[in-house]
């Protein structure tokens, strides 16, 4: 998407590097929520999630082990891949590390609350487009905030404020979004 987006733009240098930030967040964002509705689907459909229920360890501690692996394998390639994608888009290189703190900051909170979206459609069949719906109000903030402490910094402002709201909401969201899914899942099997 993301390369596809720098050839459409054409050699306009000046507003690739306008809207680097913005693009490479919201591939985050797509790509995690492509990813979304598989998350819980295959153990609903195979049993393994009534095994979960039964196990002698806290569902919340599987549903974040689960939302762990989603993580690692949607959103950290793209976060690693990030300056090579930056540099397509002509993203300046004072705006890297904002960018990368925001990612890193932005993209587990993204993946927590798409697990509590994931967990409450479980049973449903054809849930993906529910799984969008539900799901994007939830991501506009990240995004928001995300690609605005980008702007702030290539505007001169300091981004700390937006991080910083970025870092409250992966800290909540790391302790209540398990117990949210967690409580979907038994709430979805019964």
């Amino acid at each position: 998407m993301v390369v596809l987006f720098a050839l459409s733009l054409g050699g306009a240098p000046q507003l690739l590097s306008k809207v680097a930030a913005g693009v490479l967040w919201l591939a985050v964002l797509l790509a995690g929520l492509l990813a979304l509705d598989t998350l819980f689907r295959g153990d609903a459909e195979d049993g393994s999630l009534e095994q979960w229920i039964l196990a002698p360890v806290p569902l919340a501690w599987l549903v974040a082990v689960r939302v762990l692996s989603h993580w690692l394998t949607t959103a950290l390639p793209l976060v690693v891949a990030t300056p090579l994608l930056g540099e397509l888009l002509q993203l300046p290189h004072a705006q890297l590390p904002v960018l990368m703190a925001s990612l890193l900051l932005g993209t587990p909170l993204l993946s927590l609350l798409g697990a509590v979206v994931a967990a409450l459609t479980v049973g449903m069949p054809r849930s993906g487009i529910l799984l969008s719906l539900l799901a994007l109000p939830l991501y506009v903030p990240v995004l928001v905030f995300g690609a605005g402490s980008v702007a702030a910094s290539a505007q001169g402002l300091d981004p700390v404020g937006a991080l910083l709201l970025l870092a409250a909401g992966l800290v909540a969201a790391l302790v209540l979004a398990p117990l949210a899914a967690a409580a979907a899942i038994r709430i979805a099997l019964n």
